[in-house]
């Protein structure tokens, strides 16, 4: 079983952005025509670069390209043949996605690879008893690569060999179906299929090999011809070329991932398997070899990288289930029935793109294809099956299933119950399994209770329809429930009352608390409170007005006729309060006026006691008393009679302040000690913002105070000079404590 997987969201920054350009690449062709008479022969040949467009400092495609076609001796020389130096870039450049067959796989934004194609043709070649080898030479590949030494160093070789029975059968080479993955997953399955198309169905075989190197950094910025350049001249620089060296023991030719198992190639399908260990980027070398009747036609080597990096989970298979086993195989049990339509609750939805369900029924292995698949049975027993997400893909997951068909279960129960009078419901159980034995029961009282013996009883504190609900398990695990609904509507057995307070006096406020289950609103309710009042309420509050002994009489009805009723004889003793009341002379009261002869009105009492502004107090019937002050005066008046109850009245009396002020019209300020100032007198508690001002008769101001007990002397502002004899204009203001301007006008004559 397999898990795959989301690609984390990163790649290492030095594994992938430090580099330089080349990925990989490979060579192909088809045979045009040949010649058998002038023994010629021409090929179109296809060549397909792979680049990193993320790489740091990475060059684009070169436009144009030298291919160099060589023969290869019998003493092991390679002989130059042609230079193709026009070999141009095809459009478009086309952007590889990630493996298609992984939907689970999310490439990072800094992983770009590309593909360029180069396509031209041989010309006519001389059929030759020896092989001819076309390759083309380029610098330079990743820094980043972890299984080679020195890889920002070299170059690449591409070549393709064609043998002379490739050239006498006019042959066209293998062609590889797709470019390997760009990235894939440290510790998980690697299953890539890397086999190639032939149209004229040869025999091939595969082999990891070990990849070419030429050219170098000589020259980088120039692009430099030379055969360690970053572009060698075919040439200048013809094969046989070098090959990398692995950074053994770890990593050879035939194992360039490592890995447990070694990750590997299968000679004769192309696909390349094992188990991945080690995060980073590795180089590959992939050769193929056509024969045809035993007879080697063609050999090419494909050069590539593997990314591996961490990746994480991101299909998970999940069905819905009675109980689950090792994480992954769920147990589903069938109980009465042989048929089953699974709750697939696999994750994530948007990665999953195919379902294989599995299961095997009388030997025969049935298959279903949908998210939900539906399975019959043909009788009881246990049956096993299998779902794969995405089956043959990376991104893949898988959960074993298996199916226990057992007998049928039944819920069911009956009930006994007094349906006037409350009491318990008593519940049996019914219920049936073709187990033979049931193991549990899950009662269920309308939400109010539960119970897991076989047959209880319960008693509802509520009336109303009660949904029960029994739930039974039997042996086998099989569960089964079943729902009735039972009318409650019994009365009370007994009426039990709570009232706030059996005595008191009028008016007497009591709340009678009915504590009688079970009952609610939709029963019919009649309380007589003995004083001619009734009430429809559950547990209401009435005031009692007058005194007296009063029963207190309780009915209910339940919704289904049902009857009950209680008396309470005598039950709450209201005692007659009584009426307290008082007048008052005179009418009105002031600061000349401050005393007061109070009558008690009262009614229905025996005592009294009187209380003058919450201080002075007296028990006498019509006490008089005079106030201290000026303002609102609080009087209250407490009734009391012999049953202990008291009424209580209080009201205000409002001492209205007086304010007075008299000015004289002349005085005699000549030092003798008589009439020597200016000055007004009068009743001056309570006056606010005071103000005198005396005028010349030019209109000028003399003399100006703010205080009422200052006069004017006189001289001019009481410190100059003394002023002429003469008549003079005096202005006087000021505010009453009940802010009320008073304003006085006259003459003030000054005699010396």
């Amino acid at each position: 079983m397999r898990h795959f997987l989301l690609l984390l969201v990163f790649l290492s920054h030095t594994m992938l952005l430090n580099g330089k350009h080349i990925i990989g690449g490979d060579m192909s062709y088809r045979c045009l025509s040949v010649d058998t008479v002038n023994k010629f022969v021409n090929f179109a040949v296809t060549l397909k670069m792979y680049r990193d467009c993320y790489a740091f400092q990475a060059a684009e495609f070169d436009q144009q390209i030298k291919i160099g076609i060589y023969e290869k001796l019998p003493n092991g020389f390679y002989r130059n043949v042609k230079k193709l130096d026009q070999v141009l870039l095809k459009s478009p450049i086309v952007k590889i996605n990630a493996d298609e067959d992984n939907p689970c796989l999310i490439v990072p934004e800094n992983v770009c690879v590309e593909e360029g194609t180069y396509e031209f043709q041989t010309g006519n070649l001389r059929m030759s008893t020896n092989s001819y080898y076309i390759a083309y030479q380029r610098c330079c590949r990743n820094e980043t690569i972890s299984n080679i030494l020195n890889p920002g160093m070299d170059g690449a070789a591409f070549v393709i060999e064609i043998t002379p029975e490739g050239q006498r059968v006019c042959n066209n080479s293998p062609r590889f179906k797709k470019f390997p993955p760009i990235v894939i997953c440290i510790n998980s399955a690697l299953n890539f299929d890397h086999s190639i198309i032939d149209a004229d169905g040869d025999l091939v075989t595969y082999e990891f090999c070990t990849p070419l190197v030429a050219g170098g950094q000589d020259g980088t910025l120039n692009g430099s011809e030379m055969c360690y350049g970053v572009k060698p001249d075919p040439f200048g620089c013809p094969p046989p070329f070098s090959t990398v060296n692995f950074r053994t023991p770890i990593y050879t030719a035939n194992t360039p991932l490592a890995g447990n198992p070694v990750v590997s190639i299968n000679p004769l399908t192309g696909l390349i398997t094992g188990k991945p260990e080690i995060q980073g980027q590795f180089v590959v070398g992939v050769c193929i070899r056509e024969f045809r009747n035993g007879i080697l036609l063609t050999e090419t080597r494909r050069d590539f990288q593997f990314n591996v990096t961490y990746c994480e989970p991101k299909v998970h298979a999940k069905l819905k289930s009675d109980s689950i086993l090792s994480d992954k195989k769920f147990i589903i049990n069938l109980c009465g029935k042989t048929s089953i339509d699974f709750e697939n609750l696999s994750t994530d939805v948007q990665y999953i793109r195919a379902y294989d369900w599995t299961f095997n029924i009388g030997g025969v292995n049935q298959k279903e294809a949908q998210r939900n698949a539906r399975f019959t049975f043909p009788g009881l027993g246990t049956y096993f099956g299998k779902m794969v997400l995405n089956p043959g893909s990376e991104c893949s997951d898988s959960a074993d299933i298996q199916v226990n068909v057992f007998p049928e279960i039944r819920a069911g129960f009956g009930f006994t119950y007094d349906t006037c009078v409350a009491g318990p419901v008593s519940f049996s159980d019914n219920s049936f399994s073709g187990s033979g034995q049931l193991t549990n029961w899950n009662w269920n009282f309308a939400g109010a209770g539960n119970s897991i013996i076989k047959d209880p009883s319960y008693l509802f504190n509520t009336p109303g329809l009660k949904s029960i609900r029994l739930q039974v398990r039997d042996i086998n695990g099989c569960l089964d429930d079943t729902v009735a609904t039972i009318s409650y509507f019994p009365v009370p057995p007994l009426l039990i009352v709570e009232p706030s307070t059996f005595d008191g006096c009028t008016p007497l406020n009591v709340c009678f608390k009915n504590l009688s289950i079970p009952i609610d609103t939709t029963y019919d309710i009649l309380w007589d409170f003995g004083d001619g009042q009734t009430s429809s309420e559950i547990s209401p509050c009435h005031s009692y007005k007058t005194g007296g002994v009063f029963s207190v009489k309780l009915q209910i009805t339940s919704p289904i006729g049902c009857y009950i009723e209680k008396n309470y004889p005598n039950w709450i003793n209201s005692r007659q309060s009584p009426n307290a009341d008082f007048s008052f002379t005179p009418d009105k009261f002031n600061s000349f006026q401050k005393t007061a002869s109070f009558t008690d009105l009262s009614t229905n009492s025996n005592s009294r006691l009187w209380v003058f502004n919450l201080s002075d107090r007296s028990v006498l019937l019509n006490p008089i008393y005079t106030f201290r002050d000026t303002g609102q005066q609080r009087i209250q008046l407490i009734a009391i009679n012999n049953n202990g109850c008291r009424d209580t009245l209080t009201q205000y009396i409002d001492v209205e302040p007086i304010v007075t002020y008299f000015m004289p019209n002349a005085f005699t300020p000549n030092g003798d000690s008589k009439n020597e100032q200016f000055l007004g007198s009068g009743i001056l508690d309570g006056m606010r913002s005071f103000e005198m001002s005396i005028w010349d008769r030019w209109g000028g101001q003399v003399f100006k105070t703010n205080d009422p007990l200052e006069g004017w002397n006189g001289r001019f502002d009481n410190s100059g000079n003394n002023l002429p004899n003469g008549v003079y204009v005096y202005v006087v203001r000021y505010t009453t404590p009940r802010n009320q301007l008073i304003e006085l006008k006259g003459f003030a004559s000054l005699i010396r």
